[in-house]
């Protein structure tokens, strides 16, 4: 039999800014009521930034996520998952303060450097609310998200080792997927992996079948059966691409943070919204949606009361 489904949400990112949607989180109440409202509506994994609630400009500030996340933690049974990608106009140390912190069950991991490109949605608007916006996008035609070997190995120990955290590893392309397996060659990372597939940002693969054909091919060879994957399509791919995904026996990462529509022309009023929709999609092909313990349970996390929140 198919797996459970788990369900992802991302319900704000560093990516889209105030101007390109009314709905987009951005004080501590509205994150954590977005990331409530999507565990009721069946994700089991919630993966968090925070922003500056007077700008909504992206932060790190540990103060920003820890008006949110006792909250979140209080008011469902999700998988709380801090980001360290944060932004690719941050420091690494910046990046990594709300993680070692928190101490939460699971981190994000971006597997290796890359340009990250998001200076074309510039173009698409022209009165901004913030002027931070267009400076925010414009920065990254110049500036790569850098995450380094010896970065990438301080998270491990940092957040794996010591604090018990497991991660969603985010693979752009092919070489990061290669990344990974060297440390899992290592013993630096240790199964069941989560794997997720990312799709669509300018810099990495682009939001295509074959790509992700040959993601998961490459996954499979590299990894065999000491993974599992999810899909993040960036975009208008990503019901299409997440449905895929699914299909070929994988996982689905939706939210705000990775595209702000709900169909074609229409801005999704919430997070929750989106994980209806994949929901629905899942149940109508018989694929069953994993709740928070059956993730637990699959990924091997540490616990919700494991926390330092």
């Amino acid at each position: 039999m198919a797996k459970k489904v788990i369900i992802t949400c991302a319900v704000t990112g560093s990516i889209h800014t105030p101007t390109m949607s009314p709905w987009l989180p951005v004080t501590p109440e509205e994150i954590a009521e977005a990331s409530i409202e999507a565990a009721k509506a069946g994700a089991a994994i919630i993966h968090l930034h925070a922003r500056d609630p007077e700008t909504g400009q992206p932060s790190a500030s540990t103060d920003h996520f820890m008006e949110f996340l006792p909250r979140i933690k209080a008011g469902c049974d999700a998988v709380v998952n801090i980001s360290t990608g944060g932004s690719s106009l941050m420091s690494l140390e910046e990046r990594l303060a709300p993680a070692r912190l928190a101490r939460p069950e699971m981190c994000s991991l971006n597997m290796g450097t890359m340009n990250f490109g998001i200076f074309p949605l510039k173009d698409r608007y022209s009165d901004w609310k913030y002027d931070w916006e267009p400076r925010l996008l414009e920065a990254t035609r110049s500036t790569p998200f850098k995450n380094t070997f010896e970065d990438i190995e301080i998270i491990l120990k940092d957040l794996g080792q010591q604090a018990g955290a497991r991660f969603e590893f985010e693979c752009y392309d092919l070489g990061q997927i290669e990344t990974l397996a060297f440390y899992l060659d290592k013993g630096l990372v240790k199964p069941p992996l989560y794997v997720q597939f990312v799709l669509g940002v300018l810099g990495g693969v682009g939001t295509s079948p074959e790509n992700l054909f040959a993601m998961k091919a490459s996954a499979d060879r590299l990894l065999g059966n000491q993974y599992e994957f999810s899909i993040l399509a960036a975009g208008a791919m990503q019901m299409r691409l997440a449905t895929v995904g699914a299909i070929l026996g994988g996982n689905v990462r939706v939210g705000l943070e990775d595209s702000l529509s709900i169909g074609p022309g229409e801005l999704a009023k919430s997070n929750a919204q989106q994980v209806k929709k994949i929901r629905q999609i899942l149940e109508a092909l018989h694929l069953e949606i994993a709740t928070p313990e059956e993730a637990r349970e699959r990924l091997k996390t540490k616990g919700k009361s494991n926390q330092n929140f």
